[in-house]
């Protein structure tokens, strides 16, 4: 009987670093075994700017999850994010080697190399290369030209690049805790793999991961990522202006954002009649105080004016938001190819007005997109804030890894785009056949 395997996400975001342990059973099913987050220190706008202060709260956080999962983690697909991250489209063309046969994955590695051929600055890194379709003799729009008759293959590639002094930290940083890194994984990529559906994908989406420091932007057209980007700007900001606006600290900032925004789906999630009837009482009293005592903050505030914190701070700032965002969806050229509309996701989604806030700004419909498809310990991870830790582990499924020491990071970051069959797979099973 085949084992399971073992697959780890390591999501190092500004606000949480969050652990994500999940084993694959045969059938392809991926199951939650750990999960665990720690509060993250020493990241700023998604890269590390203390590794001492980011190392310990990646080791808080592995460390619980692997208690929960009663396994050690040796190795894990970690999340990269931050604005150093940069992509561009490109476009690759070969001769097929052996015309009067068929195309095979030598045709495609080859041909995905050539697209790989642009002119980057030193400080930068390719991390991903995204095939977005092949064309075969001038047929367009072709996913998979293996096994087809042709002379000439062109693809067209969504490249992914990061700045190389970001993700040289980023990987000191796990390799402190004693972590290989199997990959590193553009956020907006991985938070799509749990979150999207294939029909979203296929119709055209645009994925919002908003996070503390950034927000990921994810296009996908035709099934492909056909653009990213990240946003200097996060939910962090809106805790800033609480604190300002109401002169208090961070944390108590932060505590007052996550109150509202309970308050809010208690009024929200019961049905239509106690919506009505909650706004009716309040109209009613004429009072829009709401009481914060149960928080015990240092500061000793007992009461906020909701419409004060919603009208006057929280709005303004996620109107500023969703502007840039939409501002970026109309940059990139595929405004009017997302039918499916926006999917927004990560742990800014749950802030107290998001809905509104992009009903107003973004012409297109809009749904907050959690995790799915997962089993075993769900409770927890179920959630926008952990998109990104479960879509690492989603990630890594598709993705083969000999526990005997392969490192993705030694091969074609192209490599999880294609299927690892014939002369990949037997170059696969001749080393197999070496190792003890």
């Amino acid at each position: 009987m085949a084992r399971k395997r073992i697959v780890a996400g390591i999501d190092i975001g500004t606000n949480k670093t969050a652990t994500v342990i999940t084993s694959i059973d045969e059938d392809g099913n991926l199951s939650v075994m750990g999960v665990a987050k720690a509060q993250s220190k020493g990241i700023r706008k998604g890269q590390i700017v203390d590794i001492e202060e980011a190392t310990t709260a990646v080791v808080e956080s592995l460390e619980a999850a692997e208690r929960m999962a009663g396994y050690q983690v040796n190795s894990a697909f970690i999340s990269v994010g931050g604005t150093h991250i940069a992509s561009q489209n490109s476009h690759g063309v070969v001769a097929v080697a052996e015309p009067q046969k068929e195309i095979t994955e030598q045709d495609v590695i080859r041909v995905i190399e050539a697209a790989k051929a642009v002119s980057l600055a030193s400080a930068r890194r390719i991390i991903h290369v995204l095939p977005r379709f092949f064309t075969v003799d001038s047929q367009e729009g072709i996913k998979d030209p293996v096994g087809m008759s042709g002379i000439r293959l062109e693809v067209n590639t969504h490249l992914v690049t990061g700045g190389v002094t970001s993700l040289k930290n980023l990987e000191k940083c796990v390799s402190q805790v004693g972590i290989d890194p199997l990959g590193f994984v553009f956020s907006g990529l991985a938070s799509a793999e749990s979150v999207l559906t294939e029909t979203e994908k296929e119709l055209g989406v645009v994925l919002l991961d908003i996070g503390a420091g950034t927000t990921d932007i994810a296009i996908y057209v035709e099934g492909a990522l056909s653009y990213s980007s990240v946003l200097p700007v996060g939910a962090r900001n809106v805790t800033n202006d609480l604190a300002i606006g109401l002169r208090i600290s961070l944390e108590s900032a932060e505590q007052i954002k996550k109150f509202l925004s309970r308050e809010r789906r208690k009024v929200t999630h019961p049905d239509e009649k106690n919506e009505k009837q909650e706004k009716k009482a309040k109209t009613d009293n004429n009072d829009d105080e709401i009481d914060v005592s149960s928080l015990h903050l240092p500061e000793d505030v007992r009461s906020v004016s909701q419409k004060t914190l919603s009208d006057g701070i929280i709005k303004p700032r996620l109107n500023e938001l969703f502007l840039l965002v939409a501002n970026e969806i109309k940059k990139s050229g595929f405004g009017g190819m997302v039918p499916s509309g926006v999917v927004i996701t990560g742990g800014g989604a749950n802030t107290v007005g998001v809905r509104d806030a992009a009903r107003r700004s973004i012409a297109l419909p809009f749904r907050i997109g959690a995790p799915f498809g997962i089993k075993g310990v769900t409770d927890e991870v179920v959630s926008p804030a952990f998109a990104t830790s479960v879509g690492l582990a989603k990630y890594g499924m598709k993705i083969e890894v000999e526990p005997a020491g392969f490192s993705l990071i030694k091969l074609p970051s192209f490599v999880p785009s294609i299927p690892l069959k014939g002369t990949a797979g037997r170059l696969i099973d001749l080393v197999k056949s070496f190792l003890p």
